[in-house]
């Protein structure tokens, strides 16, 4: 049985040798013999019909699918017939010099033979999609939605369920913009505003469409948007999902789009800044990229979103067998093509540091490796200064040695005006960073860059996998405080403003010493986001599922701040990036603290370390423990 590109091929080709027929005849009208002499028209048809099928295949015709014939298609055709047509003509000229042949011939001929190659491929596709379109196979009764957004992906999904690629038929959708209230997306209308769902839901019930589920197309939408539209669902019982995002689907669509449901990160995360993709490649293609802490939350993120820029090597470091081998799974599976090291390291082992940067020799560093539960290391004071600032100094003198063209170092906001031991280990990283930077732009070695944002979404201890914990277990939800707020970011979006600032701060000396500074947004209240959540898990908080208050924990703050009141935020023109002048101490009376600090740790002496503490960072204040 003959393939279908085979038959596509057959058809091109006697479409070509039609087409050389037909144009000779709306010229010439009548028998062509009687203007062209046989000979010379057996040459003539049996040139072109070769130097088609030459440029039908040189042109890549044959890499569409006729089911999904589009402009793409549109324009290999043009580009293979014009091929077509001028080598024809050249040759015939060569030949003949065009004596026996209409000078229009080529025109003539170009018109006839795209219509004879475009018509059926069109002809095919609406006629597939007309069979289809409103087709049940299972013969079961659709699920009728509204979609909210008039965008591409909007398009993208009408058109799938008229091809018969899922279970929904769309009744209306919803708008942003104004100016579309009463136009159509493939005969479907646009009924209103996000903000007229109530009065949108009435009509369509009104004629007997009432839709059974709100999807959102859009994934460029406010965070407070989000979060109205899905107050209102909920009011009218409507269920919410949304489409996957435009960007997820990169690597090539699928035959189903797939719902997924309206998740926190929705209502609390912000429409994706615009990154310079293009700075962030330079910076990391082609060079040997080492990543502490790799198998954590952020970490892993960081190896996910470099492993796409085409690294010519990938160090993975972490102290955790299980953490390590997980990510290196998934790299090995999604990014075969990615050179790779997997090496269990402690950043507080300076000997397994030194062999690590003498063997892999790596270009850049991004130091995520960190003990970041208040609580835990509030009661383990100096195992966190051990990680967290040692660890981090002893990871930047590697460096250093190693000649790195950059280091780049994760902070949190809790190293402003600390309250706890984890943030004031973070901001005594941030010191040495800064430190090392400012010697290192004055001396032309390796560069240091720190990054600070807040609390990321979904990672590790933070609150939204505890609260996932709890909603499984029918509740409480516990929150420390009713007044408690926290800044949030999606992990993807902190990992990529975090290559944003890294390429940026890499080439440009402003930065010097400073800290980058992601910008988080508005605060938000905790016991908001438990509400939202028992509401995503379709339960009623207070009633469902109680929110139970059990107290601020030992060095917990009831709001965090992103700069200290002495390192004013200066703006920058990178969207999402903010810049914390800085604050440094003498660089060898820190070098002096940094001893002391390892003195404190080897002897367990905790008031030599509220000594140092009180030294190089005056504004922590001890939290006394109940």
């Amino acid at each position: 049985m003959l393939s279908r590109r085979t038959i596509a091929v057959a058809h091109d080709i006697i479409m070509a040798a039609a087409s050389f027929l037909l144009a000779l005849a709306l010229r010439l009208g009548g028998s062509l013999l009687d203007f062209i002499p046989l000979n010379d028209l057996l040459i003539g048809l049996l040139l072109f019909t070769v130097t088609a099928a030459v440029m039908f295949r040189v042109g890549g015709m044959y890499k569409g699918i006729w089911r999904y014939a589009s402009v793409r298609d549109l324009v290999a055709i043009t580009r293979a017939v014009s091929l077509t047509v001028l080598i024809f003509t050249l040759l015939m000229f060569m030949l003949t010099r065009l004596e026996t042949l209409p000078r229009s011939l080529p025109l003539i001929n170009w018109l006839v033979l795209s219509a004879l190659l475009g018509g059926p491929r069109f002809a095919y596709r609406m006629w597939k999609d007309g069979g289809r379109r409103g087709s049940n196979p299972t013969d079961t009764p659709r699920i009728p939605v509204l979609l909210a957004g008039t965008n591409d992906a909007a398009d993208l999904f009408i058109r799938a369920m008229e091809r018969g690629d899922g279970d929904y038929s769309v009744v209306g959708l919803l708008t942003e913009r104004a100016d579309r209230i009463g136009m159509h997306i493939h005969g479907i209308p646009v009924l209103g505003s996000f903000t007229a769902l109530a009065e949108v839901q009435a009509r369509l019930k009104q004629d007997g469409k009432a839709p059974h589920k709100l999807i959102l197309c859009r994934d460029d939408v406010e965070a407070s948007s989000v979060r109205r539209l899905f107050d209102q669902a909920q009011t009218l019982g409507l269920p919410m999902a949304r489409l996957p995002r435009m960007s997820d689907l990169r690597e090539g669509l699928t035959d189903r789009l797939t719902l997924r449901p309206i998740a926190i990160e929705d209502l609390l995360g912000r429409p994706q800044v615009t990154l310079n993709r293009d700075a962030v490649r330079n910076l990391i293609s082609g060079k040997r990229v080492l990543i502490t802490g790799a198998g954590g939350s952020i970490g892993s993120e960081i190896v996910r979103q470099v492993a796409d820029l085409s690294p010519a090597r990938l160090v993975l470091a972490d102290s955790s067998e299980f953490a390590l081998y997980t990510i290196d799974l998934e790299l090995s599976e999604r990014w075969p093509q990615v050179r790779r090291d997997a090496r269990i390291v402690d950043v507080r082992d300076a000997g397994r540091l030194e062999a690590v940067f003498a063997d892999l020799k790596p270009e850049l560093v991004l130091h995520a490796a960190a003990l970041k539960h208040v609580p835990l290391v509030e009661a383990n004071p100096l195992e966190g200064i051990r990680t967290n600032s040692l660890g981090t100094a002893q990871v930047a003198d590697a460096c250093r040695r190693h000649d790195v063209g950059l280091m780049v170092m994760i902070s949190t906001d809790k190293a402003v005006n600390p309250t706890n031991v984890m943030g004031t280990t973070k901001r005594l990283a941030e010191l040495y960073c800064q430190s090392r930077d400012l010697e290192g732009r004055a001396s032309g070695s390796t560069r240091f860059v720190t990054v600070r944002f807040g609390n990321v979404l979904g990672s590790t201890g933070s609150v939204v996998p505890l609260f996932r914990r709890q909603l499984e277990r029918g509740g409480p939800l516990t929150v420390t405080h009713p007044d408690m707020t926290r800044y949030f970011m999606t992990i993807r979006e902190a990992v990529e403003l975090v290559l944003e600032a890294a390429a940026i701060g890499s080439r440009d000396d402003s930065f010097g010493g400073k800290i980058v500074v992601l910008d988080m947004g508005e605060p938000v209240k905790i016991v908001d986001l438990a509400r939202q959540m028992i509401r995503l898990a379709g339960l009623r908080p207070d009633e469902d599922v109680k929110i139970t208050f059990t107290g601020p924990r030992p060095g917990e703050k009831l709001f965090e701040e992103i700069f200290h009141g002495a390192e004013p935020p200066v703006p920058t023109d990178h969207a999402g990036l903010l810049i914390a002048t800085p604050r440094r101490p003498d660089p060898d009376v820190l070098a002096e603290q940094f001893a002391r600090l390892k003195a404190a740790c080897d002897t367990g002496d905790t008031t030599l370390m509220h000594d140092v503490f009180r030294i190089l960072v005056p504004e922590y204040v001890e939290t006394p423990h109940a």
